[in-house]
């Protein structure tokens, strides 16, 4: 079933014009919405589904610098600023608290990784601290008596709502002006001459010189139309939500789960790591220069296949813009959890923290992390067509640096002097021969 979501209401009417249109209503088109609306510049945000129906309200909800690829520090530091910033100017919780996060393990391959991290953690001032042993156990106890041989506690870094989050953002930007449309699919570009002049939805034409591609696991199969690469890959994964429990800390890490506490004392419960790559016409497409990663993670990840090679984000095919699209055709994309996932879930948890698997599970989900070649987001111009940008591929960690890729991807649209280097996130690297090193993740 989808996860809790807080359904937000749509503006009737189409504009027929606006300064910018954003296609895609997760955390990162909500939020260069607002920060574009915030400008007092017209926006428009379309959405096929509702805001937030995809992965934006289906992940862990952690806003964390812990164990980033340096290339994204810069970033989720941005970020992790602009949630609590955020709550303020909109008005309304988004359910951010910097609770901490707390990292514990057995394997001293992996506490050896933490502790060479440090050095990073130092360069982009993340206060982090290794703890011993007797330190990660009292942090994180564990009732089948198993023997921690150390952890971390970032002790900055927290959590936010997923459910709440991106339709809240999405608020704050109507208020600025921006309108927002859902059940509205776009279908494609209008282009002349090379240069984008309007986006074509269900709904009708709406005429603009610069569009932001923010459609998460739909991005590449939108942009592939308009002749426009960007190698991706959705990873589908399984989530789990328990009811109220006793308070264990805001966000705990093991090899075995993760967990968040969620603002009414239930938890959201996954694997770190595990996941299944299902092979698509897609995933067949950019097989090679997403083998690097593949065999870096080939113990975590499942290769499967399933309804995905024929319907979805990843098929193959075109469609004409005069008729309806296969964004019309998946409203919402929801995977159905991975049964033995969440068995597997909760035999864990139950080892792990008893008082937590007694609450019991009441809703159980699946999603698709939409992951690029290096796991490091494409927030870019397109090259090949004048005024469409794209803001995509966050590879798991979107959702945390939402706030901070919309200022990004706002300044990047606009020609403004960018908030933080955007040259990690060119979309040209997949082409341009640079070498594609695997991020954290």
């Amino acid at each position: 079933m989808s996860p809790l979501i807080h359904h937000i209401s749509s503006d009737e009417t189409l504009p027929t014009s606006s300064d910018v249109v954003i296609i895609g209503g997760g955390i990162v088109g909500a939020s260069a919405a607002y920060f574009w609306a915030r400008r007092g510049l017209s926006v428009a945000l379309v959405e096929k589904g509702y805001v937030g129906c995809e992965q934006s309200s289906r992940n862990w909800g952690w806003c964390r610098r812990q164990n980033r690829d340096e290339r994204e520090l810069p970033l989720a530091n941005l970020a992790l600023r602009l949630w609590e910033e955020l709550t303020v100017e909109i008005g309304h919780d988004l359910g951010f608290r910097r609770c901490g996060l707390l990292y514990a393990t057995a394997d001293p391959k992996q506490l050896g990784e933490w502790e060479r991290w440090r050095e990073v953690a130092r360069r982009f001032d993340v206060n982090t601290r290794m703890l011993t042993a007797s330190e990660a156990a009292a942090a994180v106890p564990a009732a089948d008596g198993r023997k921690w041989l150390g952890g971390v506690h970032a002790v900055d870094d927290g959590k936010a709502e997923p459910w709440l989050a991106a339709p809240r953002i999405a608020e704050g930007a109507r208020k600025h002006g921006a309108t927002i449309h859902q059940n509205c699919a776009a279908r494609g570009l209008d282009i002349t001459n090379r240069q984008v002049s309007g986006v074509v939805t269900e709904k009708g034409l709406i005429r603009t010189n610069r569009v932001l591609c923010a459609a998460g696991a739909w991005a590449s199969a939108f942009l592939r139309v308009h002749a426009v690469c960007l190698p991706q890959a959705s990873v589908r994964q399984t989530a789990l939500r328990t009811g109220p429990a006793p308070d264990f800390g805001g966000a705990i890490y093991t090899s075995d789960c993760a967990l968040t506490r969620r603002i009414d004392g239930s938890y959201t419960i996954a694997v770190s790591g595990r996941a299944t790559l299902e092979l698509t016409p897609q995933s067949i497409r950019y097989a090679r220069p997403f083998l690097p990663m593949f065999l870096k993670r080939r113990k975590a990840v499942e290769i499967g296949i399933g309804r995905s090679f024929f319907e979805g984000p990843e098929t193959l095919g075109r469609w004409r813009l005069d008729r309806p699209t296969p964004f019309e055709r998946i409203r919402v994309l929801d995977p159905a959890p991975d049964i033995r996932m969440t068995a597997a879930i909760m035999a864990r948890i139950r080892a792990l923290l008893p008082a937590v698997a007694e609450a019991g599970v009441t809703s159980a989900w699946g999603g698709y992390v939409d992951s690029t070649p290096d796991a490091i987001p494409a927030i870019s111009p397109v090259d090949s067509i004048g005024g469409v940008f794209v803001a995509a591929g966050c590879s798991g960690h979107g959702f945390g640096a939402g706030p901070g890729i919309g200022p990004l991807a706002a300044d990047l649209v606009g020609g403004d002097t960018a908030i933080v280097d955007p040259t990690p996130f060119r979309l040209s690297r997949f082409r341009d021969r640079s070498k594609i090193e695997v991020g954290a993740i």
